[in-house]
This record gives structure tokens, sequence and C-alpha cells, in this order.
């Protein structure tokens, strides 16, 4: 049994992508970031970056005490390396996987991450920074659709970990759309992985961990998840 400390945001979905297509055994733990529930002395024993998602496996393989792993990168290649599953067979292809997922962790989260900032959440129009991150990101999403031109994943026949990790973070804000019309490729690629049953169940799981998902955080809220020093 695997225990998901999650909540719906991108970064939860990348773990629940994996789950639900390994057909693992896990348990969902709400991690309501909201409330401050990453900060709770339990859950930094696992996770000190006070950062969701995390996972305890409780039937690692070769036995033994429970592992925890935190980064949800890190936790996508336990869990492929666990499974043996939506990684690689040989060496390079590994590594051909390993990069884009590092890429991913690098630059597309969190330049994703800080256009949503700057366009959802800042409480003050800032043009610089406004335009520093839609530049990047369109940047980096131009640099995926080239890779995915004449592929059906990110590196090749194959669905593996860095799609999964790629996948939750493309158009995530409903609030601050971008036009992604040029990149067909990165659309064909982004409708195919929608379709995928595990991606419909994972996704499915927003509302039940957290009916609120989707409305304006409060300010008490933001204060919480932005003002942490």
């Amino acid at each position: 049994m695997i225990d998901l400390h999650y909540w719906p945001t991108p970064n939860g979905h990348k773990i629940t992508l994996f789950l639900e297509e390994a057909g693992l055994e896990y348990r969902i733990v709400p991690v309501d970031i909201g409330n401050g529930a990453q900060f709770e002395p339990d859950y930094l024993r696992i996770s000190p970056n006070n950062k969701m998602p995390a996972i305890v496996d409780h039937a690692p393989a070769g036995g033994g005490a429970p592992i925890s792993v935190f980064e949800s990168g890190a936790i996508l290649v336990y869990l492929a390396n666990k499974t043996g599953r939506f990684f690689a067979d040989d060496v390079r292809s590994k590594i051909h996987v390993n990069e884009w997922l590092m890429w991913q962790m690098a630059g597309l989260g969190p330049m994703t991450g800080q256009y949503g900032h700057f366009h959802v959440y800042a409480p003050e129009q800032i043009d610089y920074a406004r335009d520093r991150y839609r530049n990047e990101v369109l940047r980096l999403l131009g640099v995926l659709d080239r890779q995915l031109q004449g592929r059906a994943f990110i590196t090749g026949d194959d669905y593996t970990i860095a799609d999964m990790a790629c996948y939750p973070w493309i158009n995530p804000y409903t609030k601050a759309p971008l036009d992604l019309s040029v990149f067909s490729a990165l659309q064909r690629w982004h409708a195919s992985i929608a379709a995928r049953p595990a991606t419909q169940r994972a996704y499915a799981l927003t509302k039940t961990v957290n009916p609120d998902a989707g409305k304006p955080l409060s300010n008490e809220e933001k204060k919480i998840l932005f003002g942490q020093r």
C-alpha cells in the first residue's frame, strides 16, 4: 500500500496519473495546502520542504521499513523503478526520459507556476513579471511542440514519466488561458493523454478531495500559500 499525500494541483496530478496507469494500490492522505497542512510536523518529517506531494511506500521492493519520497519528479522515478514501467528498458532511453523529466522540473513547472502567480494570484499587476513569465512559458511550450513533432509521446512511441510530469502543467490556469493554437503537435499529444481512462480517473479525484477546487482563494489562503518565509 502506498500513502499518497496529495492535493489536486499539477504536481499532485503527476502522481495520480502514474498510480492510476500502473494500477498500484494507494490511499490518498489529503494535504490541504490552503489551510497549512503542509507545515504540520508529521508532514514535514516526510516532506521537509513543506511542499506536496509526497508518498510513503509501506511495501517497498526488497521489503524492510516503509520508504518515504518527496518531490514529484523523485516520486515518479521511484515508482517507475518499483514497477519497471513508464521509464525505459535501456540506459540510453532512460537518459532521454530523465532529460525531459528534469526539463519539466526545472523549467516548465516553475515558469508556468510563476506565470499563474502573476496572472491569477498576485495582489497587484506587475507588467514586467506578467510579460516575463508569459514569454518564457510560450518559449518552453514551443520547445515541447518541436520535440513532439513526429512522435506520439515526448521521447518516442511510449508513454513515460516525462509525459506524466509535463501533461498537468500545460495551460493549467483557466483564469489566465494561453493561446495554444500555434502548437499543433502539443495539442495532439495533450488530447491523446486526456483521453486515457487513467487520466480521467486521476482528474476525477479533484472534486472528491477538494470540493472547492476552482474557487477563488481567500486572503487567508493566499497568506498561507504565498506569505511564508
